[in-house]
Parts: structure tokens; C-alpha cells; sequence
């Protein structure tokens, strides 16, 4: 048959040349309340993110932001923990809840016809969590226990310690978690800093999927009506004190592997250079195709995997890369990585391997706007800093025109060696 399929002749390439966002549709409501909403389901689904400037980097105690969000469910004064979570199995509803540096979320999944009951639950959490003393202490010694599980192994360590080298001791993300910090750790903390950050005055909420009209007024009369005062933005001091010393080791004497860490503090996603560093990034270690994977997991054989990527939070960035390799190869593989950054700083990226690239961004972004929820997250990773939709214009023309004399000029500025924190835990050889 003439239209018949030939599965011999691959399917014709086509360059993606531009990606249109389903930007999210905003209104406040009766208190100011802002509300982030993307009206792009099929699924009779709806996803309800509560967004409150109560990230780690907000609190006195590096434990303290995390402690207060893994207990919101753990009952109000109406509902114990068992019957919280009944109701809301009973509705096929779900919740899930996150802390970063900045930011504490969390999320309501629910069925449309079930919105009301499972929203007037995620309200009395809200609005009422109580932080009940007995699963405050069941709590606390499991995440003493988990602490102390953790402290044996090499890339903990590093990741700990990496965050004092890059930005200080005493600085909201630098500062490392201690087990006296649990024990200090009280039900008066929780509760005070619950009142302070989970307040209206800094709420956002994201919402995605099919949405319905009454989806508003519902939210209206659940969070709508409690006062958000005009305050000061929360916001603690950005200078950092960086290491002076370029190479640092966590010793660990019965290590059978090191972790490896290398980076630097950089800028956030607001910064001009945010997207063409990206770029740089995933040549040298972003994707499983880049550089540091070739040369050190399938050429030399040191590890199962190697990465790089660029942190951005709200005050600062930074660069890292991250790898375990057997303590016996420490001194090569970190011989390596340098060779890696260097020929970037020296040579031009080969023009097969940026287009490489370039097709690996793109579709990953694609995938990353596929969907509702999808979009949402989009959404989510512009809030907190001054950015609108126009970022992922840049962001996608970046990708599509940077050339690799560019990326070797961002290589020299950015990545010479003597700028690259070192830090091993385990054994160096």
C-alpha cells in the first residue's frame, strides 16, 4: 500500500525553534493572598501547592524548618495524625510536603469532587498544626538515629561540609547540621516558628490541572479570610566567607570510597549568565553523555556516575561537582575533572558535541513543561526571585544560539582552578 508504514526510513529531524509556555493565571485573594493558577488538565485531578518563605535558611537551627514541615500532619487540636490521614485516604486524596534553603511547600492532591472536604482538611493542618509532645519525641530520636546512620557515610559528609566551605560556618547556607541540634531542638520552637513563617502574609499558592469555578471561592473561604499584615521580607545577610584555602579532606579512616566535591559559590538564576553557564555545565557534566562521565566512569573506570550542576537559591548560587570513587583512584579522578575544566577553558567545544547538547536541552525542557503539573513546577522555580515568563525565552534562546567560543570565555571566567573549592571525604591516596 502506498501510505504504508516504512519502519526502515527513520523519521525526519526536525528542530525544535521555539517553546510557548501556558503561563499561569493570577489573582489575589480577599486577605492578598496571591494564587498561581494553570488550568491545562484532562484528568479530573487537581494539584494545590501552599508555598511559605519557611526554608532552612529562614531559621535559627538547621533542623528546626525541616522538623516543623515533616510535623505539620502530625495532628491539630481537632484531628490526631491516624484520623487526619483516614480522611484523607477515605477521599483517594494525597499530600506531600518539602523544605529548601528558601522555601517550604505543601501539596494537596485531590479528585475535583472531593476538593471541599480535602481542602477544609489541608486548612485545619494549615492553619492549626499542634505538634503533638509524644510524636515530637518519636520524631526527634529517629532523626537522631538517622543522623548518626548517616554520619558513616563519605558523601554526607562532603555534602555537609562542602556548604561551610562555600559560604561560612555561621552563614544560613553554610551552616551544618550537629546532633546537639536535635537535642536542643523543642515543641516551643516548632510552634513559634510555625506562627511566624506558615502565615498569610507570605503564603503563594499554585495550583494545576482541570480546574474547576468553585475551586476559587473554595480557596477564597479557606485562606482568604485570615489578615496578612504587610511585613518586612524575611531575609538574613548575604555575605558569605568562603574558604581561603583551596583544598580540604574529611578523613575517614575505614573509607572504602571517597567523596568528592569541587565547585565554587556562583550567582542565581537572575544573573545574565545563568543560562549560558547552564549550557557550559552540561557539556562538562549535566547529562550522562558529558564530559566527566566519558573520560572518568566509562574511559578510566573510577565510578558508577559523576555530575555537575548549578545551585541556585534565592541569595547566592553555586557550582559543584560530585562523584565516589574507590579510595585508591582519589588522586586520578580529581586529576581528571581538572583536565576536563581546563580543556574547556583552552579548546573550543566541537561543534557535533554542542548540537549534541542543545538537542538534550531542549528535550529535556519539553518534557519538563509536559502537563499540568509539569507547568506548575515551571511556575514554582520563578518564585522568590524578580522573574517572570520572559526567563524561559532567554533560557530557550540561550540554548539555540550560544556559541562555543562563549562557552570557552564563561569557562575562563568562571572556572579557573585556583577559584574551585576541593574537598574529599574518605582517604585521599
Amino acid at each position: 500500500m502506498a501510505n504504508e508504514l516504512n519502519r526502515v526510513i527513520a523519521p525526519e529531524f526536525k528542530t525544535v525553534e521555539e517553546v510557548h509556555l501556558q503561563e499561569a493565571a493570577e489573582f489575589q485573594l480577599d486577605n492578598g493572598v496571591t494564587v498561581y493558577e494553570l488550568d491545562a488538565g484532562t484528568q479530573d485531578v487537581v494539584k494545590i501547592e501552599f508555598i511559605y518563605p519557611a526554608g532552612s535558611a529562614h531559621a535559627d537551627s538547621p533542623v528546626l524548618a525541616s522538623a516543623v514541615n515533616d510535623m505539620l500532619d502530625e495532628g491539630t487540636p481537632t484531628r490526631q495524625a491516624e484520623a487526619l490521614a483516614e480522611e484523607l485516604d477515605f477521599y483517594g486524596a494525597f499530600i506531600e510536603s518539602e523544605v529548601t534553603p528558601d522555601l517550604a511547600s505543601f501539596t494537596l492532591y485531590t479528585l475535583n469532587k472531593h476538593i471541599a472536604p480535602t481542602l477544609e482538611i489541608v486548612s485545619d493542618v494549615l492553619h492549626n498544626a499542634s505538634f503533638p509532645d509524644a510524636e515530637f519525641e518519636v520524631y526527634r530520636s529517629n532523626r537522631k538515629q538517622r543522623f548518626i546512620v548517616d554520619s558513616g557515610k563519605v558523601n554526607v559528609l562532603a555534602r555537609r561540609r562542602f556548604g561551610q566551605l562555600l559560604f561560612g560556618d555561621e552563614h544560613p547556607y553554610g551552616k551544618a547540621t550537629k546532633i546537639q541540634d536535635y537535642d536542643t531542638l523543642s515543641t516551643d520552637q516548632l510552634k513559634s516558628y510555625f506562627n511566624s513563617h506558615y502565615a498569610a502574609h507570605g503564603l503563594k499558592i499554585l495550583v494545576a490541572g482541570k480546574i474547576e469555578p468553585e475551586l476559587r471561592r473554595l480557596l477564597n473561604a479557606q485562606f482568604g479570610q485570615t489578615p496578612a499584615n504587610d511585613v518586612e521580607k524575611d531575609r538574613f545577610s548575604s555575605d558569605i566567607h568562603t574558604s581561603t584555602e583551596r583544598i580540604h579532606t574529611v578523613e575517614k579512616a575505614d573509607a572504602i570510597q571517597s567523596a568528592i566535591r569541587i565547585g565554587r559559590p556562583l550567582f542565581n538564576r537572575e544573573h545574565e549568565h545563568f543560562p549560558g553557564m547552564q549550557v557550559l555545565n552540561t557539556v562538562l557534566g549535566g547529562y550522562f553523555g558529558s564530559r566527566l562521565m566519558a573520560n572518568i566512569r566509562e574511559d578510566k573506570g573510577y565510578t558508577y556516575g559523576i555530575g555537575s550542576g548549578l545551585a541556585s537559591m534565592n541569595e547566592h548560587g553555586y557550582f559543584f561537582i560530585s562523584t565516589e570513587v574507590g579510595v585508591d583512584v582519589t588522586a586520578q579522578a580529581i586529576a581528571e575533572v581538572y583536565k576536563e575544566i581546563k580543556r574547556l577553558r583552552d579548546e573550543l567545544v566541537h561543534a557535533e558535541e554542542l548540537e549534541l547538547v542543545r538537542n538534550y536541552m531542549i528535550g529535556t525542557f519539553l518534557r519538563s513543561t509536559d502537563g499540568p503539573f509539569a507547568l506548575a513546577d515551571r511556575k514554582k522555580a520563578l518564585i522568590g526571585y524578580d522573574l517572570d515568563y520572559s526567563y524561559y525565552d532567554r533560557y530557550f534562546e540561550t540554548i539555540k544560539s550560544i556559541t562555543p567560543a562563549e562557552l570557552r570565555d564563561l569557562a575562563n571566567l568562571y572556572w579557573q582552578e585556583e577559584d574551585l573549592i576541593e574537598l574529599v571525604a574518605g582517604k585521599r591516596n
